[in-house]
């Protein structure tokens, strides 16, 4: 066993291709951001990148080479940006179309064929007809992740090559398998639904309170947005929200499939992000999920190295 730990540390000093496994968590993506700048930052080429669900939007961006843009983008979201972003669909299929969420994408990064991308890509969806793993490696970069992010009840599914496919965090939440035939020297996989961390149960300062030279007007509406975050997340102390119902729901299966998953397919790294460092819908708490994405990188790493 000694030997097999020293031989992993010198792969990891010595080598420094990377294939990437980004996994799904909702708002907790955001992390992955953070993980991709450190890697980066200290010399690790990322040569192959598998991603579910909110992995495989990040890891989509990064592979097109707007990061950059995505995390400016992103940093600046208000939640009152959120809720403009959400195209209410008719269909009893879903909440959410989220076309205006994939234009709004498009329309910052462009859109490629992944075949086309410097970097190998895979993002991963669900046949709900099959009952199987889809691999999108091909094609339009967005209408992969379009489909690896539609998560069942809140954005409809995607028809794709008559199949119904849905988020790709269903049946493989963290997917190894793509990667197995890299011939990088590093796997390493982000888990977003590790064990729960007491430093994170710390309430986060809400916008309001720092928007102090905001208008009246930006304020009220503030206002308006958390109360009503609030009744849709927890109507009262016994009574649980429809968002909170759905995540819960989600991670509790991702979480059981997620465990089988890392078994299978061991990474040489697995970087881990607690699963309450924030909700699966705040994605305006950009800024402070990709320095939790760094700091678990640093400590991660640094640990092996």
């Amino acid at each position: 066993m000694q030997r097999v730990n020293v031989y992993l540390r010198m792969r990891i000093v010595m080598g420094k291709s990377v294939s990437l496994v980004l996994g799904s968590g909702g708002a907790r993506g955001l992390a992955h951001i953070g993980i991709i700048q450190w890697l980066e930052e200290k010399g690790y080429e990322i040569e192959s990148i598998s991603g579910s669900s909110m992995g495989a939007l990040v890891g989509g961006i990064y592979a097109i080479g707007e990061l950059e843009a995505y995390t400016n983008w992103v940093k600046a979201l208000r939640q009152i940006d959120v809720l403009r972003l959400l195209d209410l669909s008719f269909s009893r299929s879903g909440l959410i179309k989220g076309e205006k969420v994939i234009e709004t994408l498009k329309s910052l990064t462009g859109d490629r064929n992944i075949e086309e991308l410097p970097i190998s890509f895979t993002a991963v969806a669900a046949d709900v007809d099959d009952q199987k793993e889809v691999w999108l490696n091909h094609g339009s970069l967005f209408d992969a992740i379009r489909a690896s992010i539609a998560i069942p009840t809140i954005f409809t599914p995607v028809r794709y090559r008559g199949k119904t496919l849905v988020d790709g965090g269903l049946i493989n939440p963290i997917p190894i398998a793509p990667t197995l035939k890299d011939k990088t020297d590093l796997t390493i996989a982000v888990d977003l639904s590790a064990s729960r961390d007491p430093l994170c149960e710390k309430p986060v300062q809400s916008e309001v309170e720092k928007d102090h030279g905001d208008s009246t007007y930006r304020t009220r509406i503030s206002q308006f947005v958390d109360a009503l975050q609030q009744r849709l997340v927890k109507n009262s102390e016994q009574e649980i929200g429809v968002f909170d119902l759905v995540s819960s729901a989600m991670e509790t299966m991702q979480n059981t499939i997620s465990r089988f998953k890392l078994a299978s397919y061991s990474p040489d790294v697995i970087i881990s992000v607690p699963r309450n460092s924030c909700a699966f819908y705040e994605f305006y708490r950009a800024e402070e999920m990709i320095e939790i994405g760094r700091c678990q990188a640093s400590k991660v790493m640094h640990a092996f190295g």
